[in-house]
């Protein structure tokens, strides 16, 4: 990596170490190139199969568009109760959701050809949640088809590689309030979204005492475990694990305009309380606010902004909130630079010590420049400026400022 990261990461990962529960930011590759099925070297379908499949896709959208969970199961084996209280409770979740701009573009099978005359096929699929997102999203989704008589029928919908939307999983409570919108899965479903509802709606009001000017629009997500999170973002099995919460697109993609998900850990995030768990959110809403998804910034610049936001009103001594930058520096001495690449590494020995030299390094800006100047050192970055010219913006420089970091972290031991 470098600084400025590439708009294919996913940003926003809320990490917690040790005692101290910080909201923190892990950088994790999503891939060079979105998920795509490999289609070139397997037996096809007849052109009779692959055209029934596509009918029973379009048959299978308007049966969500009209809400109807009979005309959904339908389309599902007859002998197959399983898959059709699955496509029932998908239609569940297209309601609950309000999602709109539906459709289904079956693209080619992937994998062999069961001998039962079943295969798995990618299908373009695109939603929106209505008053929330302004695009579609839009993923590459596996579906499971069989020939069934005459026709085709659905067996499965999402799972396996790639992005596997909530919503085409068990049933979700849902949950609103003015510019929020919270989605839960999981037999605790409802206390959730209740929970989490409550914390994005404390966390609003954190955000626009230093951004007054955003109009809230948040989506959050709680799968129904680890393993939940990973398939939601279609990535590795455990490669969010030790992650509290991320902000991350919809659809799996990093390009401008996809909706954006704040995507919790329910395994890491249900074991804190308190300030922990609420800076976790707010740091998250953070990064949604400034459309950080998409933003190509130095790191210490964009993680040390959302904890600057997330614990600026928070009530904890700076040993508390920067215990593990002070252990580094008295087990490795002061660094000579601002952390970057090697330090957000996922790998990196000591994360959450960058972390908080990076919310020092927004502390110490807006110490020289103001909260004001923070923020407009923030937003020229963001806005495409290197990270020289927004400090200059403000009457700073990079030696300036890392001078003054560095007499921060000192002062710490």
């Amino acid at each position: 990596m470098k600084a400025g990261f590439p708009r294919s990461w996913v940003a926003g990962l809320s990490l917690f170490l040790g005692l101290v529960l910080l909201a923190v930011v892990v950088w994790v590759a999503a891939g060079d190139e979105p998920y795509r099925a490999d289609v070139s070297r397997r037996p096809a379908t007849s052109t009779a199969g692959a055209g029934g499949a596509a009918a029973t896709l379009q048959q299978w959208v308007e049966a969500l568009e009209s809400g109807d969970a009979a005309a959904a199961a339908s389309l599902t084996p007859e002998q197959d109760a399983q898959a059709g209280q699955g496509v029932e409770a998908i239609v569940r979740n297209v309601r609950a959701l309000g999602l709109v701009d539906l459709s289904a573009r079956y693209l080619d099978e992937v994998g062999a050809i069961g001998p039962d005359g079943s295969w798995t096929a990618a299908v373009d699929l695109s939603w929106r949640i209505d008053g929330f997102d302004q695009e579609p999203a839009q993923a590459e989704v596996l579906v499971d088809f069989v020939s069934d008589g005459d026709g085709v029928a659905i067996t499965s919908v999402g799972g396996g590689e790639g992005v596997s939307p909530m919503w085409l999983g068990s049933p979700l409570a849902v949950r609103r309030a003015p510019g929020t919108l919270v989605m839960a899965q999981g037999a605790d479903r409802a206390r959730a979204a209740r929970d989490y509802l409550a914390r994005v709606q404390r966390a609003i009001p954190v955000v626009r005492r230093v951004l007054p000017q955003w109009r809230p629009s948040v989506v959050l997500a709680v799968p129904a475990s680890a393993s939940g999170l990973d398939d939601a973002l279609g990535v590795a099995d455990g490669t969010y694990d030790a992650i509290a919460a991320v902000t991350a697109s919809a659809d799996g993609s990093g390009r401008t305009g996809a909706p954006v998900r704040v995507f919790v850990n329910p395994e890491v995030s249900g074991r804190l309380r308190g300030a922990g768990a609420q800076v976790v959110i707010s740091h998250e809403v953070v990064h949604v606010a400034t459309d950080a998804n998409t933003a190509v910034l130095d790191p210490w610049l964009l993680e040390g902004f959302a904890d600057y936001v997330a614990l600026r009103d928070v009530d904890l001594p700076l040993d508390i909130t920067a215990a593990r930058a002070a252990a580094s520096v008295r087990r490795n001495g002061v660094p000579d630079h601002l952390p970057g690449t090697a330090e957000f590494d996922p790998s990196a020995g000591d994360l959450q010590a960058a972390y908080e030299m990076a919310w020092l390094a927004c502390v110490e800006v807006a110490a020289r420049a103001g909260e004001d100047g923070l923020v407009t050192v923030y937003e020229k970055a963001s806005g495409g400026a290197d990270t020289a010219e927004a400090l200059a913006s403000v009457g700073l420089t990079p030696k300036g400022l890392l001078a003054g970091w560095q007499r921060r972290l000192e002062a710490l031991e």
